[in-house]
Order: structure tokens, then C-alpha cells, then sequence
């Protein structure tokens, strides 16, 4: 176990941002889930929105990598657009 103040401090703030970085990452794959299960275009373009935001929040933190969140927003997005045509 940890001695100083500052490494007991450090030990309960990283659990806390483990938990927020843990129930952000989940929310986001399930709202990733829901898109793919939309069938209604407009529905999806509106959803595709706010998919795109949290997973470009994620990996502003380095929740996620940049480029897995480009590539979801990618196949996020041809997938609406097939929707639309």
C-alpha cells in the first residue's frame, strides 16, 4: 500500500476517472449498437450525430485511439448512407 498523501490521492482520483472512462466507453458502444440496428434513415442521420461526438470525445482522452474512432465513424457512416439510398 502506498505511503505518501499524494500517491493515497493519486490512487483515489485514478479509480474515479477509471469509472467516468469506463461508463462513457460503454455508453458509446451501445449507442454504436443502436445505429447499426436503425432501420429509418432520418432516425439514423440524427443518432449518426451524436455517435460521432461521443466516440470523438473518447478519443480526445485516449479512451480510444484516433484512428479506431475514425474508422467507426467511417463505417458508421456508410452505413446511413446506404439507409438514405
Amino acid at each position: 500500500m502506498a505511503n505518501h498523501k499524494s500517491a493515497l490521492k493519486r490512487i483515489r482520483s485514478n479509480e474515479a476517472k477509471r469509472v467516468l472512462n469506463r461508463y462513457q466507453h460503454k455508453s458509446t458502444r451501445t449507442a454504436v449498437k443502436k445505429l447499426r440496428a436503425t432501420t429509418d434513415a432520418s432516425e439514423a442521420q440524427e443518432l449518426l450525430k451524436k455517435v460521432s461526438s461521443m466516440l470523438d470525445r473518447l478519443a480526445k482522452k485516449n479512451i480510444i485511439h484516433k484512428n479506431k474512432a475514425a474508422n467507426n465513424k467511417s463505417s458508421l457512416t456508410k452505413y446511413v448512407n446506404s439507409l438514405a439510398a
